[in-house]
């Protein structure tokens, strides 16, 4: 298991698990130790590597989850939750939080992924259906496939954690993308104008940080990657964003603020963009890239920065199909 590229978190709980945990599964629960699936996964900064000072001012410490089937919790499970509860407070794990007490410690797979999820997960057949696919968040599914394995000889928690890896289905994926591209064009490429146009600053900042947020997220769904939760979205789209294009624009885009002088005496005019306003121009820049992304991956031959348009044709080729 090549450990290197681990965040420090993760090696921690690795050293945990090697050090602490597997001698005691095969001290107490040696005939168990093939369906006992380990490692550190779920909610929490430190399942994605992200810990840092400020973030261990609540829910921090060093522990692993265990994860067994609905037989196995009534045959062995409750009993090792015991037993390994006792040996993580004797090892620096006992001044944790509650809340981390019930991220880690042992679990049944089907309990981890439905909790995180969301839905009723079919673990044991590996199946997600489509309308679980549509009600799905996209933090819930980066949550749930992020961290590390350490061990799991049986494959169910792994088989199911790969079905989430392989992403959307094509159908749910192009649905997401078409979703987003609305979002973007309706927040800052067209509401955003009128808002100003009527001098309401509070409704053009939250247009601002729709588009935003959408502009990241079309980012994910081109790389086919689950956006984090919102406090870590940015930072993972620049660990992804290898020329820092995308990245750049967005830091920029981010801190841009409504130009009000910009829009004194103007009259709304859906066919021409005030170019006075940096956040009108922003938002181009930033549409611009998308329609490249977009390009790249095939869904259009144009270039117009103009998102809307491309939402209905993204669709039909999906039901199309």
């Amino acid at each position: 298991m090549e450990t290197d590229q681990y965040p420090e978190t993760i090696k921690n709980s690795l050293r945990f698990y090697e050090n602490k945990v597997a001698p005691l599964i095969e001290k107490r629960f040696s005939e168990y130790a093939s369906r006992i699936a380990v490692g550190l996964a779920g909610e929490g900064s430190d399942c994605f590597g992200y810990d840092d000072l400020i973030s261990r001012d609540h829910d921090f410490g060093t522990g692993v989850c265990l994860w067994v089937m609905e037989e196995d919790m009534e045959e062995f499970g409750y009993l090792l939750s015991i037993v390994y509860n006792e040996m993580a407070a004797k090892n620096g794990a006992g001044g944790i939080s509650q809340r981390l007490r019930e991220r880690r410690g042992v679990m049944t797979v089907h309990d981890f992924y439905s909790n995180i999820l969301g839905i009723d997960c079919d673990v044991r057949n590996c199946s997600i259906s489509d309308a679980d696919w549509r009600a799905l968040d996209h933090s819930c599914l980066a949550t749930a496939v992020n961290g590390r394995v350490f061990r799991d000889d049986a494959g169910v928690f792994t088989a199911f954690r790969n079905k989430l890896l392989a992403y959307y289905p094509d159908r749910i994926w192009r649905i997401r993308i078409a979703g987003e591209l609305h979002r973007f064009s309706a927040s800052v490429q067209v509401n955003y104008a009128r808002c100003m146009t009527r001098g309401d600053i509070v409704a053009a900042r939250i247009c601002h940080a729709e588009g935003l947020r959408a502009a990241m997220e079309l980012f994910f769904l081109m790389k086919r990657v689950y956006s984090p939760y919102y406090k870590w979205t940015f930072r993972r789209l620049e660990e992804m964003d290898e020329d820092g294009t995308f990245a750049g624009l967005v830091r920029k885009f981010s801190a841009l603020t409504c130009a009000e002088a910009a829009w004194k005496g103007v009259r709304y005019d859906a066919d021409q963009l005030n170019t006075a306003d940096p956040v009108v121009t922003g938002a181009e820049k930033l549409a611009q890239q998308i329609v490249s992304m977009l390009r790249g991956h095939g869904f259009i031959s144009e270039d117009d920065p103009y998102l809307e348009k491309y939402v209905n044709s993204i669709l039909q080729e999906e039901q199309g199909r």
